[in-house]
């Protein structure tokens, strides 16, 4: 049976009053019994001060089981408090009432050791009963879990509390050879991760637990690895992106993701610096239901904005975001907003009852066999809306664009980069016309994990089915992070404030997708032998190798370790307003063949695969492109990876 916070309350000041006499005996030994009057008067005086203390910090409605540092700072706080109180009363001397000074110090002291002694000694209990009780369950599952760090522990103290979940932390596991030398809530280190097997065998280990959200994606792929050769079961607390709040609990362990192999070093941003050109602004996210769009509403409402106006044309992911922010952050004012980036006067209405300050052009079409298939529609979308929407923002006066673009605008052998890459040709076009200080920006990233039309959920499906896996080709590669990760690069990005830039995010290491298939394979509790990886060679407009620069561009450091410049990026023909004016009405017309023709044209490095009657590459395994620079043409093999840095 629990105690009642009035119980607690008495309980406290019964504590803390005992210590007065107890005090008085320490400093005057038995000569204490004189000064019983002024024992009883220090106690009467001392009581109100003491229920003040307790009441206004809340000390009696914390609990006594799961006793922190933030409830023992609490504690020190409020005996300090009434200490500093009663030693400043013990300095009135009165005829006939004298206390030694030395006394109420000694109370405090007491008051301090016992009352925080009680508090751990009532943790220490909880969570021994709790082993004890989950020990003899039988149903418990005896868990090894790697990282002795703080979530670790975390975790086994949660395991620990809570017997019902039925789980019995027998240990850690962690590289550091201090930590090994260590017990942690009374449980060895008995080795590194390496030992795991060993371990498994000896503790009879029945699932093990991978504590280390900032560990990179090979350290848990080893892990996974060596879990997978011991047959023991594996779990996973998430990665620090998606650990937002402080806290560790059962409830955040979950099944090993491909997200979690590929897991890079946390980002660290620079928060002021976002803060200042997010802080109390009215903000445009267009595409905002979309997965980057989504994602990037939740990073920017983190930093307080004034307004939030979430556009897009799907009106479900539209609501759900609304929905969202109307939970996690009532007090932002918002506005959902169905409507077409490509529809001018809506478009305008918006500008015209918000007046946006900042916008993130995430809305575009980004299917590549979609986009190849349906030409005017990418032209119209991604070219025609971006337009619309940097026209707008210099009319409206806005202070700062940022643009989502993509790796596949670079050197792009498909409808959708080449669409891709026009637009961040318009985004400069804009920078050159708008007035200082406003800036206007695009950045490039690769394949983001969990993005809709990801590779990702088409291979679960697949797997899900029994098989087989389809794979384009054996060597295709690309580059990949999380959302989280992209969104905050690009925020980070926006505030850098150098109008017309390229900014290209550090994408870390490429990832054959052949490899990933296989991760996922693995990780759904199956052998390699057991799903069928079938080849179907590569579709129109994708390369085996994406590149996230130009040779020609190279790049340049910018303030942040994980954002660079794209060097030369952007350069406009001198008729690059009637190009692209022709290209938009290729576009109203649906004259595919136009719209390549002025792609070409539009685009000094543009690429593309020759195509037979059916529209499939000329070679579905190999293909050959025809590469064009300054007017100039070049074969080349898509098997041969281009220089992407410098």
């Amino acid at each position: 049976m629990k105690p009642t916070l009035t119980t607690k309350l008495f309980v406290y000041l019964s504590l803390w009053a005992l210590r007065v006499p107890i005090a008085f005996w320490l400093r005057l030994d038995k000569a204490w019994v004189d000064f019983v009057r002024e024992i009883v008067i220090m106690m009467a005086l001392g009581a109100p001060f003491k229920a003040a203390a307790i009441y206004g910090l809340g000390l009696y409605r914390r609990s006594w089981h799961r006793t922190g540092v933030r409830d023992l700072i609490m504690l020190v706080l409020g005996i300090g408090i009434v200490t500093a109180v009663l030693f400043l009363l013990g300095q009135v001397r009165v005829e006939g009432f004298s206390i030694p000074r030395s006394v109420p110090l000694i109370t405090g002291m007491l008051a301090l050791l016992i009352m925080s002694g009680a508090r751990m000694a009532m943790r220490i209990y909880a969570e021994q009963t709790g082993l004890l009780k989950a020990g003899k369950g039988e149903d418990v599952r005896r868990v090894l879990i790697v990282g002795a760090g703080e979530a670790g522990t975390l975790v086994a103290r949660e395991m620990l509390r809570n017997p019902a979940a039925g789980r019995l932390p027998i240990g850690f596991l962690d590289d550091d050879p201090v930590k090994r030398r260590q017990l942690f809530l009374g449980l060895p280190v008995p080795g590194r991760i390496e030992d795991l097997p060993q371990v498994v065998r000896e503790q009879r280990v029945d699932e093990v637990v991978i504590a280390m959200p900032s560990a990179g994606g090979s350290t848990i792929r080893r892990v996974v690895r060596i879990a997978n050769d011991a047959g023991v079961t594996y779990r996973i607390i998430p990665g620090i992106f998606e650990l937002l709040s402080g806290r560790v609990s059962i409830s955040h362990i979950r099944e090993v993701e491909v997200e979690d192999l590929l897991r890079r070093e946390p980002v660290r941003l620079d928060m002021q610096e976002i803060g200042d050109y997010l802080e109390d602004r009215v903000v445009l996210v267009t595409g905002a239901g979309g997965s980057i769009g989504s994602e990037i509403v939740r990073q920017v409402a983190a930093f307080g904005p004034a307004t939030l106006i979430l556009l897009g044309r799907g009106e479900n992911s539209i609501y759900q975001i609304d929905r969202e922010m109307a939970q996690e952050h009532p007090h932002i004012r918002r506005f959902a907003v169905v409507t077409d980036i490509r529809d001018r006067k809506s478009l305008e209405a918006v500008f015209r009852r918000h007046h946006p300050q900042v916008i993130f052009h995430a809305g575009a079409h980004k299917h590549v066999p979609l986009m190849e298939q349906n030409p005017a529609q990418a032209v119209l979308n991604n070219v025609g809306g971006t337009r619309n929407l940097v026209e707008l923002a210099l009319e409206y006066g806005v202070e700062g664009f940022v643009n989502i673009s993509t790796d596949k605008a670079v050197n792009p052998t498909s409808v959708m980069g080449a669409s891709k890459r026009v637009a961040e040709l318009v985004v400069y076009d804009a920078s050159r016309r708008c007035k200082a200080p406003s800036t206007y920006v695009s950045v490039r990233f690769g394949n983001v994990l969990g993005s809709r039309g990801s590779v990702i959920p088409l291979f679960k499906e697949q797997i899900r089915r029994g098989g087989p896996i389809t794979i384009t080709h054996p060597e295709m590669v690309r580059y990949f992070m999380t959302i989280p990760e992209a969104s905050q690069l690009v925020l980070q990005a926006g505030s850098m404030a150098e109008n017309g830039n390229v900014y290209v995010l550090d994408m870390g290491e490429p990832v054959k997708i052949l490899d990933l298939a296989r991760d996922l394979i693995l990780l759904s509790g199956l052998q390699l032998d057991d799903i069928e990886i079938q080849y179907s060679g590569i579709r129109p407009g994708e390369k085996l190798y994406e590149e996230l620069m130009t040779a020609e561009e190279g790049t340049v450091a910018s303030r942040h370790e994980k954002v660079f410049v794209a060097r030369n990026s952007s350069r406009l023909g001198e008729n690059f307003s009637s190009l692209l004016e022709s290209l938009l009405a290729a576009a109203e017309a649906q004259d595919e063949e136009r719209i390549r023709s002025l792609f070409k044209q539009l685009i000094p490095t543009h690429c593309f695969a020759p195509t037979g009657g059916d529209g499939a590459p000329a070679s579905p395994v190999a293909p050959e492109i025809i590469c064009e620079s300054n007017g100039k043409s070049k074969t080349a093999t898509l098997t041969s990876r281009q220089s992407s840095t410098s």
